[in-house]
């Protein structure tokens, strides 16, 4: 058996207002269309994933709740990790290293610089900054997520709002 994982980084926000926190960034219409295209495009592909964890900031909840529409996953199932917002790429590590080992198919929704530095560090493939609702598709010969460390998965697709054709 191996395991999937989907590293999203969350879709183009709104600059902050006048006393908003970070946290409370909304998407702006470009980040809202493209959440929706992406999502559509994992439709597309079939991605059916066992859970979705995201940061709980407003830009990443929206994100991972347009795509979870878009391939028929229950919102209100997504899994909000505190831990994931403004987290190092060794905490994501971390978060990655403790999920469920009954759990095949999983969605990260979070942040760069780490979304795309752990990306790298666990590939080994140059992906550099990631762009806003940008999609990576790692996958890993193993079953256990402990095992999921440096040069670990394969990188099988990079893919973004740029790159579809509708």
């Amino acid at each position: 058996m191996s395991k999937t994982l989907f590293l999203i980084r969350h879709a183009k926000a709104m600059d902050r207002q006048n006393n908003q926190s970070d946290s409370e960034r909304e998407l702006d219409s470009v980040g809202l269309q493209n959440a929706t295209r992406m999502g559509m495009n994992m439709e597309h592909q079939n991605v059916r994933p066992d859970i979705i964890i995201s940061s709980p900031a407003l830009r990443a909840h929206t994100t991972a709740s347009l795509i979870a529409e878009q391939i028929k996953y229950d919102t209100s199932k997504i899994h909000h990790n505190p831990e994931i917002y403004e987290a190092s790429t060794r905490t994501l590590l971390q978060v990655i290293n403790q999920f469920k080992n009954e759990w095949s198919n999983v969605i990260l929704v979070g942040h760069n610089p780490s979304i795309s530095y752990l990306a790298e560090y666990i590939t080994k493939d140059e992906i550099g900054n990631m762009t806003t609702c940008g999609v990576v598709r790692i996958e890993f010969d193993f079953d256990d997520w402990s095992l999921v460390s440096e040069d670990t998965g394969e990188l099988i697709s990079y893919q973004y709002p740029d790159l579809l054709n509708f």
